[in-house]
């Protein structure tokens, strides 16, 4: 990343299109969700087989998968909501960070995504590697998997 990019700018598209993202994959889930459920409704019938029953129970199951995903989805938007994303010199919540051409931001765990034509990943604070660079500034060095690493930029 440049330093001449607008990094306030850069920090508030980052922070929306993350926001943007896990409310897209809480919506899939939900729907995912709801089509089950909506499976294990039986009709008006007065008795129904052993088929019957059994898909209603297996869609019931398969409905109580999915409810994980809706919690954990409505916890990382509740967590990207909560985080400073400011400018900041030290890594913590809410930071950028670039070593090896590799761009994170921390927050929660996300999958590659672009902003501004740069490639990004979010990373938890519970991740392994933002235990080895907690704190550290511009230029600090951590080791992570037996290998040393310089920190090019933290905004």
């Amino acid at each position: 990343m440049t330093k001449t990019r607008d990094r306030v700018a850069l920090k508030q598209a980052l922070h929306d299109k993350m926001l943007s993202l896990e409310e897209a994959e809480l919506a899939t889930a939900i729907a995912h969700y709801e089509a089950h459920l909506k499976d294990t409704k039986l009709d008006d019938r007065e008795q129904h087989d052993v088929d019957d029953l059994a898909d209603s129970t297996e869609s019931a199951e398969l409905a109580a998968a999915f409810d994980h995903p809706v919690h954990t989805h409505q916890a990382k938007i509740a967590a990207i909501e909560g985080i400073d994303f400011a400018i900041t010199d030290r890594v913590g919540a809410g930071a950028v960070v670039s070593f090896n051409n590799r761009h994170f931001v921390v927050s929660v765990s996300t999958t590659k995504f672009q902003v501004d034509g740069i490639t990004l990943m979010g990373i938890s604070m519970q991740s392994p590697i933002y235990q080895a660079m907690e704190g550290l500034k511009e230029g600090d060095t951590f080791a992570f998997r037996g290998r040393e690493v310089t920190l090019d930029e933290v905004f």
